[in-house]
């Protein structure tokens, strides 16, 4: 039985009268890429955030495998949200580093990382570039490389190929494929469940706030006995899904913490960058 790294139990998430989650449990295990699929609304970014630590659970426990909760952890993270709050002003690298030395990370080691993984994502050229005149794709795979240059041992990506081209949402996948097999872990929100069936190891299909599945492709569609996961995520979500309420409050809050989570202040110059320890 592989590690279990993080661990859900018993986790209800509210948003004042709206219940977000529901007495959620999941184990997430190391070497496992691990696909949270959903309709817009159904609960998965929630988690996702859940376990980022960007939200407290209002019951319930979301802990690491040394049982602290995650919260406290967050070095053990590598997070790529779907706003990716690079700062324009710096450089692919420059973003990458600051974000690093927050956690502490030597120069050497994060840009060894960063170079390693750059080449697999054709941005080796781009890391000198400044980030304001980047495509959509090229920011996603900053914000990729950033998340990777600390080395964590969890990976949570939302919507990681949400308006990508091909070629750029291809080489993410393959990214994400290659560090599970690496033995990393990568946790892969996404409403595609033909891009979870082709990504995922395991499959967590969210539903009005509520775990419906948990199984490898093959193992749900022999537990609804269906032939295809469109077929198996109809008969899981037969029911009405619910009214997405759009928080435009809470989703620019997220945006704003994930620029102050490792940046306590933004920085305003190249040369403060290169000058910050």
């Amino acid at each position: 039985m592989p590690k279990s790294l993080l661990s859900i139990q018993g986790v209800t998430k509210n948003f004042a009268e709206v219940q977000a989650l529901h007495e959620i449990n999941l184990e997430i295990y190391s070497g496992q890429i691990v696909g949270l699929v959903g309709s817009n609304g159904a609960g998965k970014t929630t988690l996702l955030r859940l376990m980022a630590g960007v939200y407290k659970p209002s019951n319930g426990t979301v802990n690491l495998s040394n049982g602290e909760p995650v919260t406290t952890m967050r070095h053990e993270l590598g997070v790529v949200p779907e706003s990716t709050g690079l700062y324009s002003r710096l450089t692919a690298w420059e973003n990458i580093r600051y974000h690093s030395r927050m956690h502490g990370i030597p120069d050497s080691i994060s840009w060894a990382r960063t170079e390693k993984f750059a080449e697999h994502l054709d941005m080796k050229d781009s890391l000198s570039r400044h980030t304001k005149g980047f495509s959509r794709g090229m920011k996603q795979k900053t914000a990729l490389l950033r998340a990777l240059a600390h080395g964590p041992n969890i990976l949570l990506l939302d919507e990681p190929t949400a308006g990508l081209d091909i070629t750029s949402a291809r080489t993410v996948r393959a990214l994400v494929r290659q560090l599970r097999d690496e033995g990393g872990t990568v946790i892969y929100s996404t409403h595609q469940l033909a891009e979870a069936q082709q990504v995922c190891d395991r499959i967590v299909i969210i539903h009005n706030g509520e775990i419906r599945a948990d199984g490898s492709p093959s193992k749900l569609l022999e537990d609804t006995g269906t032939v295809s996961l469109e077929e198996a995520y109809v008969s899981l979500t037969q029911d009405q899904a619910r009214t997405r309420e759009e928080d435009n409050d809470r989703e620019s809050a997220f945006s704003g913490w994930w620029r102050r989570l490792f940046t306590p202040r933004t920085p305003k110059t190249t040369r403060e960058v290169m000058e910050s320890e």
